[in-house]
Order: structure tokens, then C-alpha cells, then sequence
């Protein structure tokens, strides 16, 4: 049996993506693709001008000392939509913090739908993750991020460790998004507080900038009659805050605000494999 020699670092995972898309013939097509390490890209086909993008973590998971890094370019009058294989798992960090950083960009007439799946926290987990998005002017786009605390079908629950997650949205050079979160220590103690989660161990944040977030608004406000959440909207912004007992009660919700706010289209096929 192999044997670790003392002091040894351990191995840790790494990956980069990256993906462009340009305009031709009315569709959206492959401009540039690289891949490396823990981080693969794949395109599965579409039926229509759009392109759909599927970004995977080949090491399963991440924990402390793990980094992934991801970037998107839309050019002009292109369709991306990018989600991932299946929901990302943050395991106990025994050293380190796992990071993640995401860069959008998004050009003239251009959108960009970003969907991946739910991040789930095991117990001492650690994860710091950042996401930059560039848009034109002229430019849509649409992100989903939810988090799991755990996973309560099975009894488990995040009870310490960090989660920070920073999102910076630039529309035309101009800083129109921008928000921190930070779950540090007592997790568990923290979103117990009413003010927090109240308990709950779900929760997802969706953000639309484009020329239909008031539009959207409306079609919104109606799903979240019966539902801990809320959305809100200014000049050409739309928030979308939910939270929730567990994964499959946020799903129920989360899945029919993501289709209002791709005008009906469904979530990508690998949410539901």
C-alpha cells in the first residue's frame, strides 16, 4: 500500500474552461474552446439558433486547495446557455478553502443564460467563488445560484465552515450588480437567526438585467404567492431571492421562475437526468 511521506502536500484538483461563441448564419457556433485539468466543456446539440454549453468538474467534488476556473464569451447577436452535469458537491475541508471564479462576457445584442445546478455544503466545507460578467449595453443576461446547506434526505447538515460567494455585473463599463455573502463559524447558528434563514436550509438567488425585467416582474410575482421569497426590480434589474425547507422544495419553485424568465423555454435537459 502506497504510503504518504510526511510533509507531503496533498493533490489537489484543477481546472480552467473556457468557451466562445460567435454568430453565423443565424445561429450560434463554436468560436473557441480549451479545456484543462479537472474542467471539461461539452456542447450538446441544439434544434434552434441557440447554443447550450454543459461545464463539468471530473474531480466530483471540491475541497480545501481546489480551484476551478470558467469563462464565457458571447459575441454579438449569440445564445449561450451554460449549466452544469449535476449539482456541485464542497466537501470537508481538512486545509485550505476550494475557489471557484466564473467571467462572463457578453456582447451587443447577445445573451447569456447562466443555470448550473445546486451547489450543496457538506459539513466543514469550505468554498469561495466569484462571479464577473461584462455586458454590452444591448446585452441580456440571466444567473441562478443555489445553495444547499447539506443534504437533509440523508440527515446531513452544514453545521460550521465558509461559504463566501461575490458577484460584480458591469453593464456597458457601468457597476449595476454587486453583492457578498459570507457564511463563516457557526453556520448552522447563523441561519438559524429569523433575519438569516430562519432555519431553512435551501436557498437560491436569480438575477436578470436586460430591457424585460419589469416584464418579467409580473410573471414572477404570481409564483411566489405561497412561497418564502420575494423579487424586486429597478431600471433594467431583477432580483429573485428564495429559500427553503430542502433541495426538492426549492426545485418546485425555482424551476417555474427559471422558465418565466426564459419566456417559457425549460431548464436544461441534465436538471432532470
Amino acid at each position: 500500500m502506497a504510503m504518504m511521506v510526511a510533509g507531503t502536500r496533498p493533490q489537489r484538483a484543477r481546472g480552467r474552461g473556457h468557451l466562445a461563441a460567435k454568430s453565423l448564419g443565424g445561429r450560434t457556433r463554436l468560436s473557441e474552446l480549451f479545456q484543462e485539468g479537472a474542467a471539461k466543456i461539452r456542447l450538446p446539440e441544439t434544434f434552434d439558433h441557440s447554443m447550450e454549453a454543459v461545464i463539468i468538474n471530473t474531480a466530483g467534488g471540491l475541497t480545501g486547495g481546489d480551484r476551478m476556473d470558467w469563462s464565457i464569451s458571447a459575441a454579438s447577436g449569440t445564445r449561450i446557455d451554460v449549466t452544469t452535469q449535476a449539482c456541485e458537491k464542497i466537501y470537508k475541508a481538512s486545509a485550505g478553502t476550494a475557489e471557484v471564479e466564473t467571467s462572463i462576457k457578453v456582447g451587443r445584442g447577445a445573451r447569456v443564460d447562466w443555470l448550473p445546478q445546486e451547489t450543496i455544503l457538506f459539513d466543514r466545507a469550505s468554498l469561495s467563488r466569484t462571479l464577473n460578467v461584462e455586458l454590452d449595453d444591448a446585452a441580456e443576461f440571466l444567473a441562478v445560484e443555489a445553495i444547499l446547506l447539506g443534504r437533509k434526505a440523508m440527515g446531513e447538515t452544514m453545521e460550521q465552515g465558509l461559504f463566501r460567494d461575490r458577484w460584480r455585473i458591469r453593464r456597458g463599463g457601468r457597476l449595476v450588480h454587486a453583492e457578498e455573502l459570507c457564511l463563516d463559524g457557526d453556520v448552522a447558528a447563523l441561519t438559524a437567526k429569523m433575519a438569516v434563514l430562519d432555519g431553512q436550509v435551501a436557498f437560491a438567488t436569480l438575477l436578470y438585467v436586460g430591457p424585460l425585467a419589469e416584464t418579467y416582474l409580473g410573471r414572477i410575482r404570481p409564483l411566489l404567492e405561497t412561497h418564502m421569497g420575494g423579487a424586486s426590480h429597478w431600471g433594467e434589474k431583477l432580483v429573485v431571492r428564495l429559500v427553503a425547507a430542502d433541495g426538492f422544495a426549492l426545485r418546485k419553485i425555482l424551476i417555474p421562475i427559471i422558465s418565466a424568465l426564459r419566456d417559457g423555454a425549460p431548464v436544461p435537459k441534465v436538471w432532470n437526468l
